[in-house]
């Protein structure tokens, strides 16, 4: 009896790895705050990366889309049953994580005899002004940060993931277009599919969107922007990257 906690314990880790193995051939998802919205990019092979969730809320996610799809349905879920019990405008992502996802993660991951979600994420929060845009990344096993406005990443590798965020960060302070910062969201996107670090001297602008173009070929830009003004009450729209000139 007292090795079944070590048990225990050596099963998770082994989820852990499992996981993140799995997990190894997905391709990040980025978002920004801007000043007039959020805008949140993937880049795919066909299957749906950005999502609606509610009138102020969207996702991005990364890993197996019938996980994906689960974890997008039971937010939704949640919100209209919030938006039911108390008003549309008290919908939160703050109670939608923290009462609803993060736990349903969390007991999933730990339940060593069912399978484990294949997921990361990504969930965005308009607010009234860009310092008041609210981001959770939330982890396969429940685990979440919160940042208010800036650039956030959903990867794979975690150090790769803080090098992009600090770079995007720092890139993201001079644009309040979305072709110019959804331009830059596929360069950070490039460099961490491409197994680059961002420790480094990085290529010229010209040639880090050169990058970016080449190993997009073939694949669908997907953009989900939460636009601050709207006259109506769901702000998301989906415009292609035609549409933004990329």
């Amino acid at each position: 009896m007292t090795e079944e906690p070590y048990r225990w314990l050596e099963a998770v880790a082994n989820r852990r790895e499992y996981v993140r193995e799995q997990l190894k051939g997905g391709t990040p998802v980025l978002g920004a705050s801007l000043p007039e919205g959020i805008l949140l990019l993937g880049v795919g092979g066909g299957q749906s990366k950005v999502f609606e969730l509610f009138d102020r809320h969207a996702l991005a996610g990364l890993g197996h889309p019938a996980d994906i799809e689960r974890i997008r349905q039971a937010a939704i879920d949640a919100a209209h049953v919030e938006a039911f019990t108390r008003a549309p405008e008290d919908v939160s992502l703050r109670r939608l994580v923290g009462f609803g996802l993060g736990p349903q993660l969390k007991t999933n991951f730990e339940q060593i005899f069912s399978a484990p979600f294949l997921v990361e994420l990504l969930l965005a929060e308009l607010g009234p002004e860009p310092g008041r845009d609210l981001f959770f990344r939330l982890h396969f096993d429940g685990s979440y940060q919160t940042q208010f406005g800036g650039a956030v990443v959903a990867a794979i590798d975690a150090e790769a993931e803080a090098g992009a965020r600090k770079w995007l960060g720092e890139m993201i302070q001079t644009k309040t277009d979305r072709k110019e910062a959804a331009d830059l969201l596929l360069q950070a996107w490039w460099r961490l599919s491409e197994n680059k670090p961002f420790t480094e001297r990085l290529p010229e602008e010209e040639a880090r969107r050169a990058g970016w173009r080449e190993a997009a070929k073939g694949k669908e830009i997907e953009i989900g922007w939460l636009a601050r003004r709207s006259s109506r009450p769901a702000r998301y729209q989906a415009p292609t990257a035609a549409e933004l000139g990329l």
